[in-house]
């Protein structure tokens, strides 16, 4: 590989980690954003005496995220993602 080639190609992969470095923060911001959300949830259910964990609610919400993604995520992979994520907020409320 040329030395020009190579110096372009170390400068479209530091800007690429720049970006994934950004929507990192997106993502960590947002994710603290929706633990928040499901800790509220949390108390509510247990003033309503009501179980935490409601998995008809997270099959729904498997089932749209499914059918709004365009990829290239898959959806093997959207799933496991999400139900992490899912309990992750499941086991917060608990505690």
């Amino acid at each position: 590989m040329k030395k020009g080639v190579r110096s372009q190609s170390l400068q479209a992969l530091k800007e690429r980690r720049k970006q994934i470095d950004l929507i990192d923060q997106k993502l960590l911001f947002l994710l603290n954003r929706r633990l928040s959300i499901a800790l509220e949830i949390g108390k509510i259910k247990k003033e309503r005496r009501e179980k935490i964990y409601n998995p008809k609610r997270e099959d729904e919400i498997l089932k749209r995220l499914n059918l709004k993604n365009r990829g290239p995520l898959k959806e093997e992979d959207l799933k496991k993602i999400f139900k992490k994520i899912m309990r992750v907020c499941r086991k917060s409320q608990i505690t």
